[in-house]
């Protein structure tokens, strides 16, 4: 049992220590490196039809609410509910198969 409880505690510890204290969250602190401004979002649809900016730089993505000035949800209609539009992709230099 005291075996278990080790390795358990081990465990946590080293998943703990793994854990990344990032502050900013506008840089990318993968592959590419840089601050999220100099990639590319398109806006994806959700199922009620209100936009969402999203950003896929080929081994993380990012998405957040697209909100007018008074932080009210934007609905424009720019594509079908579930699909994304836009250049999304682009500004990675990470090979993106899907």
């Amino acid at each position: 049992m005291k075996l278990i409880k080790g390795a358990v505690l081990l465990a946590v510890v080293g998943g703990l220590a793994a854990c990344d204290n990032k502050v900013d969250k506008t840089v990318d602190n993968a592959r590419d490196n840089g601050h999220l401004s100099n990639l590319t979002a398109g806006i994806w649809v959700d199922p009620n039809g209100c936009d969402h900016w999203i950003i896929d730089d080929g081994v993380e993505g990012y998405l957040s609410q697209r909100l007018d000035p008074y932080g009210k949800p934007v609905c424009s209609g720019t594509a079908p509910p579930g699909v994304a539009t836009g250049p999304f992709k682009k500004g990675s230099s990470f090979p993106d198969i899907i």
